[in-house]
């Protein structure tokens, strides 16, 4: 796999004070935001970029709200978030809008990317551990709900898998539903 590594910058935010790294695979430029002094095993949030829900605050999902939750997190236990440039579970936002108008039309976000002709997650996780090696981390405290994200960190340690549960909303209920029941992920 051929990478390219930006050069480290510093990341004032409103969460707290962090160090970025962007790492250039293939035409998916991923995001790494961590602390300046990472725990020895870190919490690490793998984050799936979600334009509509982590900039424009969608109420459809929950993922605006998990990067708020973990780049707090981060930055209260010396910890780091990967941000993938894998948008809509990496069928990208042109497709995404057309699933989001199934899903206004009564479909659920699986059934509406089968309709779409796309599986029902097509991202891809083999980054994580590069970036991981990176850093010379070893050893993780994994924060998803996701088992797909466990099972495809390799040669890592993942220590404990910490649960990142938003309130539910009237918007989201069948989303967060529907990846319980349906995709496995833990609540």
């Amino acid at each position: 796999m051929n990478i390219e590594i930006s050069q480290v910058a510093n990341l004032p935010t409103r969460f707290g004070d962090f160090k970025v790294k962007a790492f250039k695979q293939g035409h998916k430029e991923h995001l790494v935001i961590y602390t300046d002094d990472l725990d020895e095993i870190p919490i690490v949030r793998v984050h799936s970029e979600c334009l509509t829900g982590d900039a424009l605050g969608s109420l459809k999902c929950d993922c605006g709200e998990q990067l708020a939750y973990a780049l707090t997190l981060a930055s209260q236990t010396r910890g780091m978030v990967i941000y993938l440039r894998q948008e809509g579970r990496d069928i990208g936002l042109f497709n995404k809008i057309n699933a989001y108008a199934l899903q206004d039309k009564g479909l659920d976000t699986i059934e509406a990317n089968h309709q779409l002709g796309f599986r029902t997650d097509e991202r891809t996780y083999e980054i994580v551990t590069t970036i991981l090696q990176h850093f010379n981390i070893r050893k993780i405290r994994l924060l998803t709900n996701n088992p797909d994200k466990v099972k495809s960190i390799n040669d890592i340690e993942i220590v404990e898998r910490l649960p990142i549960v938003m309130e539910s909303n009237k918007y989201n209920e069948g989303y967060i539903a529907t990846k319980k029941e349906h995709m496995g992920h833990l609540f």
